[in-house]
């Protein structure tokens, strides 16, 4: 049998490392403790602390759902739940998630300013935007981009949104059009007629229950940094002082010029624009909370840097500690612990800290040419026996079902 090197133990690389395994000896580079990537979690004060974000599974992909649950018992091991989610606008207010179906339960000035819009989308519609600023306020309107979209995104890319391409939006979730948001709002729309209004759960261990159960029956090698990928004239590859056939790589694609023994497998001119590539980092921060009743909240108010609260207490019981509520709240890129205590301070549901975590590569920022670039390097890699899966692999801003997708995209190309 070949041998198979996946760097990275994350989703992607459990999901290559398990596909392959029936077909090749596979071994896991993974440089924590514990395999998982952007879905761990630990256990802090007898509650389940997601370190970066609230990863749970749905997808509408038959395949993603077909291999997913040949590895799960769905009604032993998971549940399903409704998604309610929320925006909490500066004055207090939570209005229903998504705000463009619900602008009923707002007042009836920003009402008028959203029909008004809609009218003149409808009676005018506008050419290609050619930025994200400007598909947000062109889809959703004016009164609509200045409540909630315009400073929540702001929130999350710390930029200019005018100077944010358009790439990374492709095939992301369908947009309304301006009958469905009138339709919505004429009708008073339930979230759970929305794409991606439920989800499953672990009963058990959060996210980390699906990278523990992934990694099982796999040589998984802990704590095992990569610092190089050695590719010989003859086709092999060299990691960690060990030869394979081939290397699924789903790490962090700005490590690889490093990684791979100087400039001479990837062209110099690739090599630039990878250095240029830019991401967000985002700082989790742990907290007990007063009750909620929500699963996410959004949070465009300039009166602090968060922009949401995930709500993992409710996702599961077995996530709390014995008559505690527990939540997450996200800070784009790095915030210390003294401006964290300030900052929950000015925050609805008395979040009391309990730790933090800052993971540095989150959310990647692609520009226009990003992805033509990643599918060059690809084909260059290919041909070396090196093959790119992942969020920051492959660049995309993946949730966990394309995460797995890609991985059975990946699989597929690899000959044995």
């Amino acid at each position: 049998m070949k041998r198979i090197a996946v760097i990275g133990g994350g989703i992607s690389g459990l999901v290559c490392a398990q596909m392959l395994s029936d077909k090749a000896k596979v071994r896991v580079f993974e440089r924590e403790s514990r395999p998982g990537g952007l879905i761990r979690c630990e256990r802090i004060a007898g509650s389940l602390f997601h370190l970066c974000g609230g990863h749970v599974f749905n997808s509408k992909n038959d395949d993603v759902n077909k291999w997913f649950w040949s590895r799960f018992n769905r009604d032993r091991d998971f549940s399903k739940a409704d998604r309610k989610s929320a925006v909490c606008l500066p004055n207090g207010q939570f209005v229903d998630y998504p705000i463009e179906n619900h602008v009923y339960q707002l007042d009836d000035s920003i009402q008028k300013g959203f029909y008004a819009d809609i009218d003149e989308m409808m009676k005018n519609p506008s050419p290609e935007p050619s930025s994200f600023g400007e598909f947000l306020r062109r889809q959703f309107g004016r009164t609509l981009y200045d409540l909630y979209f315009g400073p929540y995104n702001a929130k999350v890319w710390r930029r200019n949104l005018d100077e944010v391409p358009l790439d990374w939006l492709e095939g992301k979730l369908p947009m309304p059009t301006p009958e469905e948001m009138l339709e919505a709002n004429r009708v008073h729309l339930e979230e759970k007629t929305f794409v991606h209004s439920t989800f499953y759960y672990p009963r058990n261990g959060g996210s980390q229950f699906i990278a523990d159960r992934l990694a099982e029956g796999l040589d998984v090698a802990c704590g095992a940094s990569v610092d190089e990928i050695f590719v010989s004239d003859n086709g092999c590859c060299r990691v960690n002082g060990e030869d394979f056939d081939a290397v699924v790589f789903c790490g962090n694609v700005k490590d690889l010029p490093t990684m791979m023994a100087g400039r001479s497998v990837i062209p110099a001119d690739l090599c630039d624009e990878i250095v240029r590539l830019e991401s967000h980092g985002t700082t989790s921060v742990f907290c007990e909370t007063d009750p909620i009743a929500y699963s996410w909240f959004y949070q465009p108010s300039a009166a602090h840097h968060s922009h949401r609260f995930i709500c993992t207490g409710n996702f599961a019981p077995s996530n709390n500690a014995l008559g505690k509520m527990t939540c997450t709240v996200e800070f784009t890129d790095f915030i210390g612990e003294a401006d964290i205590r300030r900052e929950l301070d000015l925050m609805p549901y008395h979040p009391r800290y309990l730790t933090h975590h800052y993971s540095p590569c989150t959310y990647p920022i692609q520009h226009s040419g990003t992805r033509g670039m990643i599918k060059q390097l690809k084909n260059v890699l290919a041909g070396r026996g090196i093959y790119l899966c992942g969020r920051f692999a492959e660049w995309e801003y993946f949730n966990m079902d394309a995460a797995i997708a890609s991985a059975m995209a990946t699989v597929k190309g690899i000959s044995l």
